[in-house]
């Protein structure tokens, strides 16, 4: 919409410096394309500049608890090359991992780690989950969050890299390694993975596809099913998958690509991970009908280490269990609950007020 905006007022600006220019003029066609790519590379640097201010607001917001350091690592290379002879091509693709590490940790011991995936089509790990941060680093854990492909922040060629269901995943995984083979003190055989919208999507196609290097695993209101998204989401949203280098087509026109992508049309793949699977009745992002379609989906498949809870309008929409009130916690000790079952942290949460203390500073 602002993008439109932008180009009407080019528009006029363009016919009152150029009298006899008639819509859909050469000129005038290329004088709106031109204004419209600037407008994305600017709409980009300010991404950046975001960014950059949120990474010290890290420091200040958690750096008391905290070891926190941002890493640059790789994933496995572009599905689809724009140049497939060029300078680079075939290359692994680069991006960010934040990590996060208990400051009274023993390097002499193991610690669990949780891996992090960031919702949102393009988004990322920002300041945003700072009490849910603080909540796991003071039980032990050591946390690792991907900025993967397609990630905000970090220019237009990192957007456009964007696999949506496709190598993100990988990338992902490809942090977990990172912190197995440059980290002593993390546990191989106690990782699990936790992720909420499309941080929970890719949580579910981790443990689909990786079922051997995850222990237990959390999915927040997942995205699960693309083909009844694009049914209920605006053309806008729509261009932001088929746009994609790795997509390319409408829903409509490729349904097997989109099934491919849609975690509630993969369930055969589900082993045995522990998982626990929350949404909302009166979510306003991630319908409930998708996460229903899974549920009914492992059933359906006869699938039985999974367990789930359908909370009926509780407030925050989309955000429920992420949000600061009280119900909003107690939800969150049910995660913990989950997760320590598995990954036995060194000190796991007895109750909500200490859950509480360790994220907030207060009972």
């Amino acid at each position: 919409m602002k993008k439109l905006i932008f180009s009407a007022v080019a528009i006029l600006l363009f016919c009152s410096a150029n009298l006899n220019c008639q819509p859909g003029t050469t000129e005038l066609m290329n004088a709106i394309n031109n204004i419209n790519s600037n407008i994305d590379a600017l709409g980009h640097r300010f991404d950046v500049l975001e960014k950059k201010i949120d990474d010290v607001q890290w420091y200040n917001k958690v750096g008391d608890i905290a070891y926190i350091d941002k890493v640059y690592i790789t994933g496995p290379p572009l599905a689809k090359e724009k140049n497939p002879t060029g300078q680079g091509a075939g290359n692994p693709v680069k991006f960010w991992t934040y990590i996060f590490i208990p400051k009274d940790v023993d390097q002499a011991k193991k610690y669990p780690l949780l891996v992090f995936p960031h919702g949102g089509v393009h988004a990322n790990f920002d300041t945003y989950y700072t009490h849910i941060i603080r909540e796991m680093v003071s039980q032990g854990y050591i946390v690792t969050a991907a900025e993967y492909r397609g990630s905000t922040g970090y220019g237009a060629a990192m957007y456009d890299r964007i696999d949506y269901g496709g190598l993100e995943v990988q990338d992902v995984d490809a942090s977990r390694q990172y912190m197995i083979d440059n980290y002593t003190i993390v546990d191989k055989d106690r990782i699990g993975i936790v992720g909420w919208s499309h941080g929970g999507y890719i949580a579910l196609f981790n443990i689909f596809e990786y079922p051997q290097n995850y222990k237990v695993a959390f999915t927040g209101v997942p995205v699960s099913d693309l083909i009844a998204r694009m049914g209920y989401k605006d053309q806008e949203y729509r261009d932001l998958f088929s746009e994609q280098a790795a997509i390319e087509k409408p829903a409509d026109q490729n349904v097997a690509e989109y099934r491919k992508r849609s975690p509630a049309w993969q369930v055969s793949k589900y082993q045995n991970t522990p998982l626990l699977i929350h949404t909302n009745t009166n979510d306003e992002d991630v319908n409930v009908l998708e996460v229903e379609h899974l549920i009914k989906s492992l059933k359906a498949e006869g699938k039985k280490n999974f367990s789930y809870e359908i909370f009926q309008n509780m407030p925050g929409g989309h955000s429920f269990d992420r949000m600061d009130y009280m119900e909003a916690k107690e939800i969150r000790m049910k995660i913990y609950n989950h997760l320590n079952k598995y990954l036995t942290p060194p000190k796991p949460f007895k109750s909500v007020k200490d859950l509480q203390k360790a994220g907030y500073g207060f009972n």
